[in-house]
């Protein structure tokens, strides 16, 4: 009985850990453009909306400039809670993001409607493709690329859309970065 016990609680364990990785890798992640409310607990005067700079960085009363960009609204109140300490004993801190303006995917080419596209953190190329109107009846739906820029580079990848549509090579049907660019030829 114990050896089953051991088996449900490592299995339990096992899924705990993937769903929190899942977790914080699906965050959303701050960036220039964003619209944020920044409010301290019982402090009237540290309730502020602020905007990401193109920069990165944030101006907040008593600290300053602080790097939001690139970080997760939970990474920034760490950031801020450690800073606002020498100031406020324990602040607590919550950090929402009223607007998203820093995820924009372009889509061009052969679509009825290319463009930039201000999008949620989740969206794949299937969907983007989806606001963009869709294909056009001149476009060579089985050479679509993405174009993602990296610190390393450029990274290119494949997409034909006939084969996801039909079920196949889902893994083509990948998750959009902020700043990719689709391009139906």
């Amino acid at each position: 009985m114990n050896q089953i016990f051991n088996l449900f609680a490592l299995v339990l364990l096992a899924c705990t850990s993937i769903q929190l990785a899942q977790a914080q890798e699906d965050a959303y992640i701050i960036g220039s453009g964003d619209q944020l409310s920044i409010s301290v607990w019982k402090e009237q005067d540290l309730q502020k909306e602020v905007l990401v700079n193109p920069d990165g960085y944030i101006t907040f009363p008593l600290i300053g400039d602080v790097k939001a960009g690139g970080l997760t609204t939970k990474a920034l109140t760490q950031i801020m809670v450690k800073k606002l300490n020498a100031y406020i004993p324990n602040p607590n801190i919550t950090i929402s993001v009223l607007m998203s303006r820093s995820n924009r995917v372009y889509v061009i080419g052969q679509v009825n409607k290319p463009g930039e596209y201000v999008t949620s953190q989740y969206m794949d190329v299937l969907q983007a493709l989806t606001v963009a109107g869709g294909l056009t009846p001149y476009a060579d739906s089985d050479d679509i690329k993405i174009i993602r820029r990296t610190d390393s580079g450029k990274e290119v990848y494949e997409f034909d859309y006939d084969e996801v549509v039909s079920g196949n090579e889902m893994e083509m049907n990948i998750m959009l970065k902020p700043g990719d660019t689709i391009v139906v030829p």
